[in-house]
């Protein structure tokens, strides 16, 4: 199977989604926006959607218009019932495409926490194997959003309502980040780092050593790869 994927910036890629979903099978069509590259006007002959990461506002249509053609492709696999994976500014594209809101967030939120799992995580396919209460991911961002209409929330944090949603059965929106390994997180350090010091004041290296100590980022990270692999199949 065939995946259409969304790049927007070249330091925000697949990170380890590609390493999951590529291990059972999936191939990757990636579009580089940040290169140039278009988008296709219909899904046709791919078996499912990533829209991937970047600094840019989910309601800049007009410094992005191929912003609009996402959400259209978002539509699409909402309707045709793809699978859909949203990261990030990815999430944020979702949850517009299908009639909510983006804007900013009361805070940013920028490195390791933890997020809540609601007690439908519990019976959701991507969230289920994961076990407990809460989930250890990666933040970067300043900007949130409403739920569409029907959404179903799965994941929230003290700072910002709204951390994972499912739409109908295999479409979900991830504020945060779980697909990011050592490196990733080192170069959005070293490219962020103004806005790194003017969040809480810590330089790169001391992100990276946060990200390092975390080790249960990358145990339950694992656990979240098999359920992504259950949304979009084999």
């Amino acid at each position: 199977m065939k995946a259409l994927v969304v790049q927007n910036i070249g330091i925000e890629g697949l990170g380890r989604v590609e390493e999951w979903l590529g291990a059972a099978g999936w191939t990757f069509d990636i579009r580089a926006m940040h290169d140039g590259d278009t988008l296709p006007d219909t899904l046709e002959g791919y078996g499912g959607l990533i829209i991937l990461g970047g600094p840019m506002g989910a309601y800049e249509k007009d410094r992005y218009p191929y912003f609009q053609t996402v959400e259209n492709l978002i539509r699409e696999a909402a309707g045709w019932g793809l699978p859909a994976l949203g990261i990030c500014l990815g999430s944020q594209l979702i949850a517009q495409a299908l009639g909510g809101s983006v804007f900013p967030n009361r805070v940013k939120e920028i490195g390791p926490s933890n997020v809540y799992l609601t007690d439908a995580a519990g019976e959701d396919p991507l969230f289920a194997g994961l076990g407990g209460e809460e989930l250890a991911v990666f933040q970067w961002h300043g900007d949130t959003f409403t739920l569409p209409d029907g959404a179903v929330l799965l994941a929230t944090s003290t700072d910002c309502q709204n951390q994972a949603f499912r739409y109908g059965e295999r479409v979900y929106g991830l504020q945060f980040h779980v697909e990011v390994d050592e490196a990733m997180v080192a170069s959005w350090a070293e490219a962020y780092r103004e806005e790194l010091f003017g969040f809480n004041g810590a330089s790169p290296a001391e992100l990276v050593a946060r990200f390092q100590g975390e080790t249960g980022l990358r145990s339950q990270a694992d656990a979240f790869g098999k359920g992504l692999v259950r949304v979009f199949g084999q």
